[in-house]
C-alpha cells in the first residue's frame, strides 16, 4: 500500500455529474446447509476508509446516505478492529480467517515481477471456496490485493480485479476480467458498479430459478492515496465544511517519526481533507447504485449485506496521514485500527438500528458469513484453518454471549498489540538487530495515546496479564514458518516495511532523530 509518499496535488480532469445516490427504504470442507432459505451475501470491504469517517459513527459532515440506511435497518460493530493496519494482510484475513502469522502476508503487496514468483495463499482455503462448496454463485469486483490480483482464485466463478494495481482514481483503467487484460477509461468506481450489476444480472437470469444464492465482494479503493481525484462534484459539497471531527493535534514523539505529517500549509491539508470526504462520498454513490439495483430486481430482501473496511486511516489525526505504516515504527493508533462494520438483513433476524459493543474483526466476519451460508468448514477443514474467529450471528439478532473476548489483538510485521476497553499493549520483537520500545497506553486517561506508560511501575500488573495473553494467542495461531516474529526469512512484500526501512536506516547510521530514543539498547 503506497499512501507513504507524498504526491503533488493536482486539479481534477473530470468526474461524474450526477449526485448522491440514496437507496429506498473445496465443496469437501463445507458442510451443507440446514436452512433452506440461505440468504445473498454482499460484502462491500472498501480500502483505507476510517471507522470515524461515515455519519453513522457520528461524523458530523460527511455525506454518507446509503451506508446511514445500512445502520438503520441492520447493526453496527462498534469496537470492530483490522487484524493488520495494513491492507493486503487485513485482506488476506478477512478471506481466509486467518491472522498474519497463519497465512503469511505481513504487509502490503508491491505488484512487482519478484511477487509474482511467491505463492501467497496458494494452498490456503478461502472464504470463497467453502461458499461455493455450500452451493453459492461467487464473484470478486474491485480489490484483491492478497497476491497474483490479475489471476482468477479459487472459489470465485467470476473475476473482475486489477490487472497489476489499483490506479488511477480516473483515467485510463486496466483491469483484469477473468485473467484477460481489459481496458477502460473514466473514474474507476462506477466502472467497478457497472461489472457488479452484470453479476447480480446474470446471477438472477442464470440461477434465479434454481434458488442459488450468491456472494458478491465488491472493493472500492476511492478513500486510498492520492487523495486528488475523487468526483469533482461530489468534492464541491466539501467547500463549507470545517473539517471539525478531525481533531488538530501535534504528534506525540512516543509514536517516532511520521512519514506524511500534516502539512504546514492549512490550504493543502483543507483540499486533501475535501478530497477524502468526496472519495468517501463516492463510495457511497456506488453503494447505493448496487442497492438500487438489488431492490429493483426484488433481491434485497434476502439479502445479508455488510459494509467494512480493511482498516482504518489518519487524516491529520495524531498531527499525521495514513495508517500503519505511515510512522516510524508502525503504529497501532486507533484510527489506524478501527474499521466499520455493519450487517443488515432484516429478514434474517438481524436486529435493525441496533449497534454492538463486543471486540470483533474480519476473522469474526469471515466465521459469521459462514455460519449464516450454512457453510462452516467441517471439523478436518476447520482443524487445519484453525481461525481464531467467532461468528457473532448470535448477538446480531439481539442474543447475549456473555463469554466473549474482552482483548482484541492486531499484529504488523514484528510488532503485537492486545488491546482491552481501557489499555493498548505494543510489544516490539527485533528485526536483523533493530528493535524499537515497547508501549502501553491507558485510553480512559489518554485516549489520544500521547504517553507511553510502559516503564510505570504502576502497570507492571495490567503488562504482565496482557502480554501472557499476547502470547498465548500466538502460541494457537501461529504457523510457523508465517510468524511475523520471523520475518528475515519470509518473503518480502515490499522494501517499504517499517521493520525493512528501520533496519536499512540503523546500518546507514541515518535513523531519525526522533527514532533514537526509542530504540532498545543491545
Amino acid at each position: 500500500m503506497r499512501g507513504i509518499k507524498r504526491r503533488e496535488f493536482i486539479k481534477k480532469a473530470g468526474a461524474l455529474g450526477a449526485g448522491l445516490l440514496s437507496w429506498p427504504a473445496p465443496p469437501a470442507t463445507a458442510r451443507p446447509a440446514t436452512t433452506p432459505n440461505r440468504p445473498n451475501i454482499l460484502v462491500f470491504l472498501t480500502d483505507d476508509h476510517g471507522q470515524w469517517a461515515q455519519h453513522a459513527y457520528g461524523n458530523s459532515e460527511v455525506l454518507t446516505p446509503n451506508m446511514d440506511r445500512l445502520a438503520a435497518t441492520g447493526t453496527r460493530m462498534t469496537q470492530a478492529f483490522t487484524p493488520c493496519p495494513v491492507c493486503s494482510p487485513a485482506r488476506a484475513s478477512f478471506f481466509t480467517g486467518r491472522m498474519p502469522s497463519q497465512h503469511g502476508i505481513h504487509d502490503w503487496i508491491e505488484e512487482k515481477k519478484s511477487a509474482v514468483e511467491h505463492p501467497w495463499l496458494e494452498g490456503q482455503t478461502l472464504i470463497s471456496e467453502l461458499l461455493k462448496g455450500a452451493g453459492y454463485h461467487t464473484g470478486l469486483v474491485g480489490k484483491w490485493h492478497c497476491g497474483h490480483t490479475r489471476e482468477p482464485h479459487p472459489g470465485f466463478d467470476r473475476w473482475f480485479s486489477y490487472w497489476v494495481s489499483q490506479y488511477p482514481h480516473y483515467g485510463v483503467q486496466q483491469f483484469s476480467d477473468q485473467g484477460r487484460l481489459v481496458l477502460d477509461q473514466g473514474q474507476q468506481s462506477p466502472l467497478l458498479t457497472k461489472r457488479a450489476i452484470e453479476f447480480l444480472r446474470e446471477h438472477r437470469q442464470n440461477h434465479g430459478d434454481e434458488g442459488k444464492p450468491f456472494f458478491l465482494f465488491a472493493g472500492y479503493v476511492d478513500t486510498h492515496s492520492p487523495h486528488d481525484a475523487a468526483p469533482s462534484d461530489l468534492v464541491a459539497k466539501f467547500n463549507a465544511a470545517t473539517f471539525h471531527d478531525i481533531p488538530g493535534e501535534e504528534f506525540p514523539p512516543c509514536h517516532g517519526e511520521p512519514l506524511i505529517p500534516v502539512d504546514s500549509n492549512p490550504q493543502i491539508e483543507r483540499m486533501k481533507h475535501m478530497e477524502y470526504y468526496g472519495a468517501v462520498s463516492s463510495i457511497d454513490r456506488e453503494v447505493g447504485k448496487i442497492l438500487a439495483e438489488l431492490e429493483a430486481s426484488g433481491q434485497i430482501k434476502n439479502t445479508l449485506i455488510v459494509y467494512t473496511g480493511d482498516h482504518g486511516l489518519n487524516t491529520g489525526h495524531h498531527g499525521m496521514w495514513e495508517k500503519g505504516n505511515a510512522t516510524l515504527p508502525q503504529n497501532f493508533f486507533e484510527e489506524s485500527i478501527r474499521v466499520s462494520c455493519t450487517l443488515s438483513w432484516p429478514a434474517g433476524g438481524i436486529r435493525q438500528g441496533a449497534v454492538c459493543n463486543d471486540f470483533v474483526n474480519h476473522c469474526d466476519l469471515w466465521a459469521t458469513l459462514l455460519d449464516v451460508a450454512g457453510a462452516s468448514p467441517d471439523v478436518q477443514a476447520a482443524t487445519k484453518i484453525n481461525s481464531p474467529g467467532r461468528s457473532y450471528l448470535a448477538q446480531l439478532r439481539g442474543q447475549n454471549v456473555h463469554n466473549w473476548r474482552r482483548t482484541i489483538v492486531s499484529e504488523y510485521g514484528n510488532a503485537r498489540m492486545a488491546r482491552t476497553e481501557r489499555y493498548k499493549l505494543v510489544r516490539r520483537y527485533g528485526y536483523k538487530g533493530v528493535r524499537f520500545l515497547d508501549e502501553l497506553y491507558d485510553l480512559k486517561e489518554d485516549p489520544r495515546e500521547t504517553v507511553n506508560c510502559f516503564q510505570a511501575p504502576s502497570q507492571k500488573n495490567v503488562i504482565d496479564e496482557l502480554t501472557q495473553e499476547l502470547d498465548q494467542f500466538f502460541s494457537k495461531y501461529t504457523v510457523p514458518h508465517h510468524s511475523g516474529l520471523d520475518l528475515a526469512r519470509q518473503w518480502e512484500c515490499t522494501p517499504a516495511s517499517p521493520w525493512i526501512v528501520a533496519a536499512s536506516l540503523r546500518k546507514k547510521n541515518r535513523m531519525p532523530a526522533a527514532c533514537i530514543p526509542l530504540l532498545v539498547k543491545k
